[in-house]
């Protein structure tokens, strides 16, 4: 059988009191915001540099973002622990933005997406038989990832919309990237807009830590990515200051080009190939899994995915792990970047089994017991 989250009666039946004199939607979005509004009371939201532990789940994030040399930090995360009040759910995302209202819409989409996912897994929730008999555990898992899928495709459409309508905020030539996660009990989703990245530290086995990239850097230079823009009269090059850089242009070759082939916002390239659809996955988390690294390019620029893990799994205080992987970030900069601005650099840092006090030691991981 299918088991639903049981804050669903109470949500359904706070929808079902406002619902005659209120459009559906908005009475759901308001009720996740003020399921946001009491988390953050109960100090279970983190949306700046520090760590979370809630008494209730064995999960453990840290978190650190540090402004670049480019002007006011475009960075913005979140941590949400028991997401939708529910002890075995936690929500994270990062956010990247660009352009000169890029910070604003960062923040914005920091905003809405949790409140809007919330409300929008609720509604999908809400419209699935709940005499669904699954035979494997195999079924079970995809039918539960097909409704945060389509509550992830409903969420970054809505959230893209608010945008081009909101009164105060002009995302015409500015926009953000979304990298987000669901943690559900052992199960993981992941939605990407954008080159922000997702890595899984995972033990082989010969019980070596490794990396697993469980996102991708949605750049305009990928095929699939290029023959899009390409259908929609866009254009992918390089300028000549910036070889390797592939932007997508308008056809007349107007600035701004954005070194990007999804995103939220950038209204001035939807047209040309640009799009906000996130790419939604899944994965079940093993004991072989330790924890998972969210990071904005500025990280991923300097530091591989491999050292990345490392450097996180070396830390002898885990509550650190984010700060000190961000600091290994802005010195790598000095080194590998040289005469080019540093970017701005955020991590967010998800140990799935906090039981275990000691560092992973990165060559016998095997050896410990989650």
């Amino acid at each position: 059988m299918v088991i639903f989250p049981s804050f669903l009666d109470g949500f359904t039946r706070s929808v079902q009191i406002k619902k005659e004199t209120s459009n559906k939607n908005d009475v759901g979005r308001e009720t996740a915001e003020k399921l946001a509004k009491e988390a953050k009371k109960n100090e279970l939201i983190l949306s700046s540099s520090g760590t979370v532990k809630a008494n209730k789940s064995n999960n453990m994030v840290s978190v650190c973002s540090k402004r670049g040399m480019k002007g006011i930090n475009q960075d913005c995360l979140i941590v949400w622990e028991e997401f939708g009040c529910q002890e075995d759910m936690l929500f994270c995302g990062i956010f990247d933005g660009h352009g000169p209202w890029g910070h604003l819409v960062a923040k914005r989409v920091r905003k809405s997406v949790p409140a809007s996912l919330l409300c929008n897994w609720q509604e999908t929730l809400a419209s699935t038989s709940l005499d669904l008999d699954f035979e494997i555990e195999v079924d079970r898992n995809l039918h539960l990832f097909d409704i945060w899928k389509q509550s992830y495709l409903k969420t970054y459409a809505a959230v893209d919309q608010e945008l081009k309508h909101h009164p105060g905020i002009d995302s015409f030539r500015s926009g953000t990237t979304a990298l987000t996660l669901v943690k559900q009990g052992e199960h993981l989703v992941i939605a990407n807009v954008g080159d922000s990245r997702a890595v899984l530290a995972t033990t082989s086995d010969d019980g070596h830590l490794v990396p697993l990239q469980l996102s991708i850097d949605f750049k305009p230079h990928l095929p699939q990515e290029a023959e899009r823009i390409a259908q929609s009269k866009g254009q992918v090059f390089c300028l000549d200051d910036e070889p390797g850089v592939h932007r997508i242009w308008r056809p007349n070759g107007e600035t701004p080009g954005l070194a990007l082939s999804r995103a939220l916002g950038d209204y001035c390239l939807k047209e040309f190939g640009l799009i906000s659809v996130p790419d939604v996955t899944q994965r079940n988390i093993t004991s072989r899994d330790k924890f998972v690294i969210l990071a904005t390019d500025g990280l991923w620029d300097v530091i591989s995915n491999q050292e990345a893990v490392q450097i996180v799994s070396s830390t002898p205080v885990r509550e650190k792990s984010a700060k000190r992987l961000v600091e290994y970030a802005v010195h790598a900069w000095k080194h590998k970047k040289r005469g080019i601005a540093k970017d701005d650099i955020s991590a967010v840092c998800l140990f799935f089994h906090t039981s275990t006090s000691q560092p992973i030691n990165p060559i016998q991981v095997s050896k410990q017991v989650a």
